[in-house]
């Protein structure tokens, strides 16, 4: 399907989606066979819970029937969350993470491993563990290329 499609449904699930209090973080219409699969993943503050996104699911799926905008062909609607392993693209993704690990790849730079410990408008602190001494690092949105979060399954606190 066209940009043009993708456009006019997050036009038309956005406002859709914002009445339930979670951001539209993407919207992917992709084939799969004969079905086309269309991934909404949505966001908010302090995270969604599965009631969330069943809730989130069944309203997308009512409005998607009353405006028939995925036409008569059929299709499959994934309503997730953002997860882990979207990279981090605007500043609230970065605000929702303070005090999480997370890789950032500048655009003429190493890379750096670091905890966001603030964020503003502009670009994120990060605390960086140089030899055992925790070193403050800034990095600006703008200069990013690709930031991750990063699992941690045994954290250890300072």
């Amino acid at each position: 399907m066209s940009a043009a499609s993708t456009d006019h449904l997050t036009r038309l699930l956005g406002p859709t989606v914002e009445a339930l209090g979670v951001d539209l973080d993407a919207l992917e219409l992709s084939t799969a066979g004969r079905r086309r699969v269309l991934r909404v993943v949505v966001d908010r503050d302090n995270g969604v819970s599965l009631d969330d996104i069943a809730s989130i699911t069944r309203t997308v799926s009512r409005e998607l029937d009353a405006s028939n905008a995925l036409g008569d062909q059929p299709y499959t609607l994934e309503v997730t969350s953002r997860g882990v392993d979207r990279p981090l693209t605007s500043p609230r993704h970065w605000r929702r993470n303070v005090g999480r690990l997370v890789v950032a790849a500048g655009t003429d730079g190493p890379e750096v491993t670091g905890r966001i410990a603030a964020v503003d408008d502009v670009g994120a602190d990060l605390e960086v563990d140089t030899d055992g001494t925790l070193v403050p690092h800034r990095v600006e949105y703008a200069q990013i290329r690709r930031a991750l979060v990063q699992v941690e399954f045994a954290r250890k606190e300072r």
